[in-house]
């Protein structure tokens, strides 16, 4: 068995007053800032309440983002975004590159 499935389903979830509530099957109220999580940070409040659950955790259609019921339980709110290819990097760069550069 999956260790996603054994973990209680979502049953309900709604977006209010910046936050996502999530109720599980056993009862459990699980909430995050929506802050927390880069792709719902810039959701519209249409958006945000727009959410498909499924056995696994939560959808957003719109927004293109999918949180399992066993990560939101551990407290992993969503992936942190990793820089576009060519996005412009902060000063100083990797010391351990430009080491092996050097060499």
């Amino acid at each position: 068995m999956s260790t996603l499935t054994e973990r209680p389903a979502a049953v309900r979830a709604w977006h209010q007053g910046g936050k996502v509530f999530v109720e599980l099957a056993d009862g459990r109220v699980v909430k995050f800032p929506v802050a927390a999580n880069a792709r719902l940070r810039g959701g519209t409040p249409d958006q945000l309440n727009r959410i498909e659950i499924s056995p696994y955790g939560l959808h957003w259609p719109e927004l293109d983002e999918d949180l399992s019921t066993a990560g939101l339980l551990s407290g992993r709110h969503g992936q942190h975004l990793r820089p576009r290819r060519g996005a412009r990097r902060r000063p100083g760069g990797c010391a351990r590159r430009e080491a092996l550069q050097a060499a």
